[in-house]
């Protein structure tokens, strides 16, 4: 139910909270001129109070367009329409809501001026309060409106002090983190092919980080950063393309030499052969409106249409392997074949490796010519239940594969992932998906953070 104005003597409903700024709330307590019953001093307003928009002139407001017909208070704006009564002779339940509410004093409006009032500076949202059993006729029904700063330009630079803004919008920890980031990708930032010069690169970026973290529509992208939905557009296909080749350049493989090094104390002494930790991951899409495209990304796991992925980390859990992306009908069988992972000529394993997988993917005999081991949870096989080394085993190896789990529900914080991908950037998929993950190696931890 909508608030009700706290002027004496008047009973419309909606309009504007106290500011928080403390001399601009005195202005507005003394310009109303309520006087505590208690003590005869000015009344103080408390979180819920409001002032309806019949005590603010025309001129007090300024257009939103964000906001359609409705119009925000400009900035020091004072009301300043009151039509206080002296004496009310009608008996009736309205007219003795208004006598209650007349709380006048002697004091003239310069003492007002003058008391030492303690401004209340915290300003929350407006609560619920009963509603009288009548209205006046120009009663406004509507509640308070938010005042939405139309005029600000989003800019990273805006937000350099704000670190749960920075991680909210990018995956970041901070804006030097944010920066160390922007600076790894190197002066090609500076120098694309299509350049928005209504936004500085490192904007740039934070606008294709805002499309990935948050999954945000074009137009509330283009209505934020002031520029046009159609440069939008070409912005972020840019910056994807570039994330992409720019990050592809990193050789995040580790040679056997780091991994044992960097490997922790109780993986190596139950695993020290492990060299990567691997799983599959699906993320959702748009169905496509082409017949053969539904039927190859049709996930039977999901019962959607996905995009599927085979993800690796180090024991160490930096993520080591990211795969091309497939329909989701694809099998983890066949995307680890058409992968590097089997490719002779770059030679990813050494004999006496050994990979950590999940139960489904069941390719033991693609790895045993190269005399690399396949980890994996063990099946019954008919058997009513398992061996007691067998429990064992299969117990420490999930507690190992725990590392991947974390990598993918931190790389899924980016929540195009997670509510995904539009038709409009499916052709894109596999680099947004990558993109995604290899961000993950720039985070201080992999433990799932939720901004």
């Amino acid at each position: 139910m909508p608030q009700y104005c706290c002027v004496p003597g008047c009973n419309n409903s909606g309009g504007h909270k106290f500011p928080s700024d403390p001399e601009l709330q005195q202005k507005w307590v003394v310009a109303i001129k309520r006087i505590d019953p208690k003590t005869k001093r000015l009344w103080r307003p408390k979180k819920h109070d409001v002032v309806c928009h019949f005590h603010f002139r025309t001129d007090d407001y300024r257009n939103s367009g964000l906001l359609g017909d409705r119009s925000c208070l400009k900035e020091n704006s004072i009301p300043t329409v009151f039509k206080f009564r002296n004496s009310i002779t009608d008996e009736s339940p309205r007219a003795k809501r208004y006598k209650s509410r007349e709380v006048y004093d002697d004091l003239s409006f310069q003492e007002l001026d003058n008391l030492d009032i303690q401004c209340e500076t915290e300003v929350t949202t407006m609560g619920e309060s009963s509603k009288p059993e009548s209205c006046c006729p120009n009663t406004c029904d509507e509640e308070i409106q938010c005042e939405i700063p139309s005029s600000v330009k989003y800019s990273i630079d805006n937000f350099r002090v704000d670190d749960r803004a920075i991680l909210y919008y990018t995956g970041f920890d901070d804006f030097d983190h944010y920066m160390l980031f922007f600076y790894c990708l190197g002066p090609a930032a500076f120098e694309l092919k299509y350049q928005c010069s209504l936004l500085h690169p490192k904007d740039q970026l934070f606008m294709t980080l805002m499309k990935l973290r948050q999954a945000k529509d074009d137009v509330e992208l283009a209505l934020l950063f002031k520029v046009s939905e159609s440069t939008v557009s070409r912005v972020i296909v840019q910056w994807i393309n570039f994330l992409y080749f720019q990050l592809k350049e990193l050789n995040i493989w580790p040679s056997k030499d780091i991994v044992e090094e960097t490997m922790p104390v109780d993986f190596k002494r139950k695993f020290p052969k492990t060299r990567v930790i691997l799983d599959a991951t699906e993320v959702p899409i748009q169905k496509p409106s082409h017949v053969n495209c539904q039927s190859v990304t049709w996930s039977n796991y999901k019962h959607k249409n996905t995009l599927k992925t085979m993800i690796g980390c180090s024991p160490k859990g930096a993520v080591t392997f990211i795969s091309d992306s497939y329909g989701g009908s694809a099998s983890d069988r066949q995307i680890i074949e058409k992968s590097c992972l089997l490719d002779p000529t770059i030679k990813m394993f050494e004999k006496g490796d050994s990979i950590m997988a999940d139960r489904g993917i069941m390719v033991q005999d693609l790895f045993a010519c190269r005399d690399v081991a396949v980890n994996t949870p063990t099946f019954l096989k008919g058997k009513s239940q398992l061996e007691a080394h067998e429990v064992v085993k299969d117990r420490r190896i999930s507690s190992k594969r725990i590392h991947i789990e974390r990598i993918i529900g931190l790389s899924k914080s980016y929540k195009i992932l997670k509510h995904g991908i539009p038709c409009s950037k499916i052709l894109l998929g596999s680099r947004i998906v990558f993109i995604c993950f290899a961000i993950s190696n720039f985070r201080k931890c992999i433990v799932h953070k939720i901004a």
